[in-house]
């Protein structure tokens, strides 16, 4: 009895473009967000919009060096690097190469960024929406939000009304719009619930529960990039540069700051390893010293009168 021809992988998926579309529609039945996804796409497509050969087994490794090589940021690099593993991963598996190329390259050590963004610059940020109209209060309860749970941008855009708890002072995140796919429960200030109740009073009567709590004022979804847009407005009006991911480091670190359980902040802040929360809480060298007049042994060593703050 005789086997069946193999068939050679290069005859099902003949480019890129087939490989890119099998591999979203696999990774979308993985259940991987809509944000990952677009991920995926943006960065295979960015990568053989520069490099086409690199679909060719004997030229995509030096395509990806070459790609990486450029000057970019760290978090750029890891990025990009990241979403390029994946991709190749698959194609690897699917026996379209005989390694992935990319599996060997390493990412570069990240040293974080310290997000400084002072008192007097968030309340100058929050005095910046016109909170008379739907959409500036819908604004400024975003940033409210956002610096009151470091909740991600694509996660506060896909709430619901139904799942604010103004009550109970919580904030549910929904498993499908979670980016680690895990739902968590978001403690909320009274003020923060004393807002978003405003908001959800200047609704339209037609809008009903699937039309999301943050949408436009024609009751579509906002869009992430539109957010940024927005923010980014807000910040140059006060002279500064500001990201909603900036919002997410300043709860971070003021959490930390104010003597929060980095372990509390975890949860919050949805990160599944502790790792990923160290990253978010760079304290800065003003943090440092305080932490050290607090915890230094030989503070709580020397008498009071013996200790001597100043070196002449």
């Amino acid at each position: 009895m005789s086997g069946s021809k193999r068939i050679d992988p290069r005859e099902i998926y003949p480019t890129w473009e087939t490989a890119l579309e099998i591999f979203l529609l696999e990774k979308r039945g993985e259940g991987k967000s809509e944000r990952t996804l677009y991920d995926y796409e943006t960065h295979v497509k960015r990568f053989f919009k520069s490099f086409p050969q690199a679909y060719q087994p004997g030229r995509v490794r030096r395509s990806i060096l070459e790609y990486l090589g450029a000057k970019i940021s760290v978090s750029t690099y890891n990025l990009r690097l990241q979403n390029l593993k994946v991709f190749y991963r698959w194609c690897f598996d699917e026996g379209l190469f005989s390694e992935n190329p990319a599996e060997r390259i390493k990412k570069r050590k990240n040293p974080g960024r310290i997000v400084e963004i002072s008192l007097s610059d968030i309340t100058s940020l929050l005095d910046c929406p016109d909170v008379s109209t739907f959409t500036g209060l819908r604004d400024y309860v975003l940033l409210l939000l956002s610096l009151d749970t470091g909740i991600r941008p694509n996660e506060a855009l896909n709430l619901l009304t139904g799942d604010i708890e103004i009550v109970d002072h919580e904030v549910k995140i929904r498993a499908e719009t979670a980016k680690t796919r895990s739902a968590r429960t978001l403690p909320i200030s009274s003020e923060t619930a004393k807002n978003l109740r405003k908001l959800i009073k200047a609704r339209l009567p037609e809008w009903d529960d699937s039309v999301p709590l943050f949408c436009t004022y024609e009751g579509e979804k906002m869009q992430v990039n539109g957010w940024y847009h927005r923010v980014n407005s807000y910040a140059k009006r006060i002279g500064k540069k500001i990201r909603p991911y900036d919002l997410r480091h300043t709860f971070a670190l003021n959490f930390v700051r104010n003597n929060g359980n980095v372990l509390a902040l975890q949860k919050i802040m949805g990160h599944a390893d502790i790792s990923m929360t160290k990253k978010y809480v760079a304290l800065s060298t003003k943090d440092l010293h305080a932490q050290h007049s607090i915890a230094s042994p030989v503070m709580k060593l020397m008498p009071q009168k013996k200790r001597n703050t100043k070196i002449s």
